[in-house]
């Protein structure tokens, strides 16, 4: 059976998964992170991706991101992948792939669902149980978000900006928005939706691509 094609839009962000083959650890030491999250700034940049927001979990990674092209997205996590997947074997002496397949997206209708799964990202970790706010975990783009640490990932999303006048204003109300823990629905829909590949709110479904 073919392998349902990817829906991709270009100038619209997409909720991205990709997880560790059969759900193992992906992240072992701060060395992995910190070499995973410099691939994935190199990869943005040469694929012409907007990565809006992140968080690097044990076992798997979240992203918001913008591609500028329909190949975009699909080429930065490729070059990513095949970087992180070569520097884990050797470090780690294991040999294969370490991602559990292909990765997971759905494109992000801003309107209604940005800052939904914005936060559905960023408060991951504290779901989790891996920290008890989301300040306390260092991989993610929550910093830049709610407290202006400066990051080389992040791209602020016009919706982010939208929020007030100021960063300083912007910030604090990013603070007020993620004390708010998310609804059962919420969660559920923003899952489904990337399980499914699926568009995250009422945009028209457009053609699909590899």
């Amino acid at each position: 059976m073919p392998r349902r094609r990817r829906l991709v839009i270009p100038e619209l962000p997409h909720h991205v998964i990709q997880r560790g083959n059969n759900r193992a650890v992906m992240f072992d030491t701060e060395e992995d992170y910190g070499f995973y999250y410099a691939e994935l700034c190199r990869a943005a940049r040469k694929a012409e991706v907007a990565v809006h927001a992140y968080v690097l979990m044990t076992t798997h990674v979240h992203l918001i991101a913008t591609p500028r092209t329909l190949t975009a997205l699909g080429k930065a996590m490729h070059l990513l992948g095949s970087r992180y997947a070569t520097y884990r074997n050797q470090r780690h002496a294991t040999t294969g792939g370490r991602f559990d397949g292909r990765y997971r997206s759905s494109v992000i209708d801003s309107n209604t669902y940005f800052y939904t799964c914005l936060r559905y990202v960023e408060m991951n970790p504290v779901r989790a149980g891996m920290v008890s706010t989301p300040r306390a975990h260092r991989w993610s783009s929550h910093g830049a978000h709610a407290f202006g640490v400066a990051d080389d990932l992040v791209t602020f999303h016009p919706m982010y900006l939208a929020l007030a006048t100021t960063a300083r204003e912007r910030q604090k109300c990013w603070r007020v928005i993620c004390a708010e823990s998310l609804p059962e629905k919420d969660l559920s829909t923003i899952r489904h939706a990337a399980h499914f590949g699926r568009v995250l709110g009422p945009l028209p479904m457009p053609p699909e691509t590899d």
